[in-house]
């Protein structure tokens, strides 16, 4: 039998390990970067030297952002740890894009209010998830039926950052269209069966192990895309959940539809999740749990951009006797 080659070895590999798709395609893209980039040397003949050579080059020349280069990184550790079998060669040393200390941008809640309303349908159903539930955008497209506990009002977070689930609320104000949405999801779910298809993708050995799970209505995904598609992993016809880019657009066009210049997104709508649980005094622990942080220290971030002026001191011109004209 003929051995794979290497990209094909680490996409198998990848799979094994239950990296999600968008990680697997980033780490065969900086794979291929960093092979193409010592002219298609094989990398078990390569060490420190040239990694270190590779991300000073990520960070130097084409100046990517230090999340970019983290990601680098990641898929030589993953190369050399988990595809050619041997240690990582030690990169110390090695030029470190520069993260900047940037505080998060945060929508007023009239300005959340104000993107919400110019949201219809499954558009506003995510975007409120966003802002509701504190979910990430993709944490939100791959929710399945029975994530959702309507008679406890939480939401089941499966597989969030670092492959780790989490509970989160369910917005009460939310649920009674949620439902309704579902039940015209049930509608299409059942038209596609009927079809011979009503198949959804699941995750590690669940389809060996539960051959009728991908087509029960409780893995249903709950925002699924408009659309039957061919799995880029097996070629297998099935309905994958709607696509971030969607969801993007919509909020984006409802940000400049509402006047707002600052410069923000999907993302944002989770940071004022955040901002606006500590406007409310919630405890910054529970806060930490609703978000999925790993460490305090990421939440404790939110602390810094509260509606309280700087940091809570009053100005000096506030203090005058005599308000000054403008």
């Amino acid at each position: 039998m003929q051995k794979p080659k290497l990209l094909d070895e680490a996409r198998n590999i990848a799979r094994l390990k239950h990296l999600s798709y968008n990680t697997e395609q980033a780490y065969v893209h900086y794979i291929r970067e960093y092979i193409l980039f010592h002219n298609k040397r094989h990398p078990s003949e390569m060490g420190a030297d040239e990694i270190r050579e590779f991300l000073t080059h990520l960070a130097v020349r084409k100046n990517v952002a230090a999340s970019t280069q983290n990601i680098a990184f990641s898929a030589l550790l993953f190369l050399y740890k988990d595809v050619l079998k041997s240690a990582m060669p030690d990169v110390s040393g090695v030029e470190r894009a520069r993260r900047p200390a940037r505080l998060p941008v945060v929508f007023t809640r009239a300005e959340v209010q104000s993107i919400l309303s110019r949201l219809r349908e499954t558009n506003f159903y995510v975007a409120s998830l966003l802002y509701g539930s504190g979910l990430r955008l993709s944490e939100a497209l791959r929710l399945r039926v029975k994530d959702i506990d309507f008679e406890q009002g939480q939401l089941l977070v499966r597989d969030g950052k670092g492959q780790k689930d989490r509970l989160t609320m369910l917005p009460q104000s939310l649920a009674p269209a949620l439902k309704r949405h579902l039940e015209k999801v049930r509608f299409i779910h059942q038209d596609d069966r009927e079809k011979g298809l009503g198949e959804v993708w699941l995750p590690y050995a669940l389809e060996r192990k539960y051959p009728k799970a991908a087509s029960q209505w409780g893995w249903q995904y709950v925002f699924p895309a408009p659309k039957i598609s061919r799995d880029p992993r097996d070629g297998r016809a099935r309905r994958h959940h709607l696509s971030q880019g969607t969801i993007q657009k919509a909020v984006g066009t409802a940000i400049r539809e509402a006047g707002i210049v600052k410069h923000g997104g999907c993302h944002t709508l989770r940071h004022s999740f955040a901002t606006h649980l500590l406007e409310a005094s919630y405890d910054i622990r529970t806060v930490q749990e609703l978000l999925g942080h790993k460490d305090v220290r990421t939440t404790m971030v939110y602390t810094h951009v509260l509606n309280r002026g700087g940091r809570g001191v009053h100005s000096p011109l506030d203090f005058a006797e005599q308000t000054l004209a403008v």
